[in-house]
């Protein structure tokens, strides 16, 4: 567990570092522990609110659109003649447009801004939702426009959390970013309930295509919203120019990336969220199938909707605890440290008790405290990467998303593997709970909380305001 250590009464939001001599040139150097003054304006505490409404809805819409297809699919499956490998097919299709956007999206959020590249990615992947019947029913060769959808579905809404991380970074004071990305997250987990409700209702009455056109138009709805209230109408408008020259957080030369990416925080925020990202996929894909074949009675209900009804409210509590503990003088660093242990720690002992015979009832609840306390790394280190790099925190977040979407595939066909080898679903919880426990590790003695992505000695003699 994490030691939390509280500040002494003299720390300070707006102290810089103390002068040191020329010859300091690193990235993140011993003097420059304190407090940097942001050049941009954070939102104030009732602005906050809204945005954290906003997004937490643009969220839960996002995964509304995503899920949307899986829902569909035994239904497209048989109006369109598709076999097994061609449906998987069409679902797998997404992950690879998913992961070839991460980097960019939050490259072009850090230079322009994250609200504008959400607000037109979510109008493209709502346009795009509400068009696919349209595009299946047209087409020759549905299979392939079902194909080159999906693929298009995830280039699109592969920009989406690393505008977040790059929004809440330049935006969102210190003590307030755990709540808000912690509630924007439980918005996956309230739109993936939304859309098996809801979606699975308008299935049966009014077929397969209002799951879209709902979904769909409700995004773009979203996203004209924001727009219109939240922007007042301006933008985006994002040039040529503006990505060339960006805005003052998002100078860093290719040297600095360089250097940036060989701080040992910066690599175990990127190790740990390949590992936490990578077992959460991974449970995700193969719960479903350990329930169905453990216990093939139960009703598929109890065990897809209560996780993610414990997820939505732990999300919060997460977030409300680690700002709460930080706005009390706690250690930044042992807050995020100590949610870590939560999510990776504590859920992967409640991981290995499904390893044992259990019953329906308890793997249900070992499952649900398992998926909840996952959710406290949205406090963590998704939070942890705007502590260390607030001017690329878009661009830096792309990258370990992409990281870990990577490690999770490998790590699903590598669990199936197993299951088919041992004939145990033990050798997969084993398997989770050691990536977890690597991750944690990882995070735990080396994770800072100190900004690292800018040159002390060049910000001191120079007076440059980051």
């Amino acid at each position: 567990m994490a030691v939390i250590q509280k500040y002494g009464k003299n720390y300070s939001h707006d102290l810089v570092c103390h002068k040191e001599s020329h010859s300091s040139d690193k990235i993140g150097a011993p003097g420059c522990h304190k407090k940097w003054p942001e050049h941009n304006t954070t939102w104030s505490r009732p602005v906050a609110r809204v945005w954290t409404v906003v997004l937490l809805l643009g969220t839960c819409l996002l995964y509304c659109a995503r899920v949307a297809m899986p829902i569909c699919a035994v239904s497209m499956a048989e109006q369109f003649k598709w076999s097994k490998r061609e449906s998987g097919m069409v679902l797998g299709s997404f992950f690879w447009g998913y992961c070839f956007t991460q980097v960019f999206g939050g490259y072009v959020s850090d230079r322009v801004g994250g609200e504008k590249v959400l607000l037109l990615s979510a109008a493209a992947w709502g346009s795009m939702t509400a068009f696919t019947p349209i595009l299946a029913h047209f087409c020759s060769q549905p299979i392939l426009s079902m194909t080159l959808a999906r693929f298009l579905m995830g280039l699109l809404q592969g920009v989406h959390y690393p505008s977040l991380a790059s929004l809440c970074s330049q935006k969102v004071v210190e003590s307030e970013r755990g709540f808000l990305m912690s509630t924007v997250g439980s918005g996956s987990y309230l739109g993936t309930l939304v859309i098996g409700g809801a979606g699975s209702l308008m299935l049966d009455l009014y077929g397969w295509q209002s799951v879209f056109y709902v979904s769909g138009l409700l995004s773009v709805l979203w996203a004209y919203c924001m727009w219109k209230y939240l922007l007042k109408g301006e933008g985006p408008i994002i040039t040529l120019e503006s990505l060339g020259s960006g805005g003052p957080q998002s100078k860093l030369s290719k040297r600095h990336w360089l250097r940036l990416l060989k701080q040992p925080a910066v690599c175990a925020v990127i190790v740990t969220h390949l590992c936490t990202a990578s077992t959460f996929f991974t449970l995700l894909s193969w719960l479903p199938t350990f329930f169905k074949d453990t216990f093939p009675n139960a009703k598929g209900w109890v065990f897809n909707v209560i996780p993610w009804l414990v997820a939505i409210p732990s999300s919060l509590f997460s977030g409300w605890l680690s700002d709460n503990l930080i706005s009390k003088g706690f250690d930044t660093a042992s807050v995020r440290k100590l949610m870590q242990c939560f999510s990776m720690g504590v859920s992967s002992v409640f991981t290995l008790l499904l390893c044992g015979n259990t019953t329906f009832p308890w793997a249900v609840a070992f499952v649900s405290a398992t998926m909840g306390l996952t959710t406290f790394s949205h406090s963590g280190v998704s939070v942890n990467v705007q502590d260390l790099a607030p001017s690329c925190a878009g661009a830096l977040f792309g990258v370990m998303n992409t990281c870990g979407a990577f490690l999770g595939v490998l790590l699903v066909y590598f669990s199936g593997y197993l299951i088919e080898a041992t004939g145990s679903w033990a050798s997969v919880f084993a398997l989770i709970t050691t990536v977890n426990l690597l991750g944690l590790c990882t995070f735990l003695a080396f994770a800072e909380a100190r900004r690292v992505d800018i040159d002390c000695s060049k910000v001191r003699h120079h007076d440059i305001h980051i």
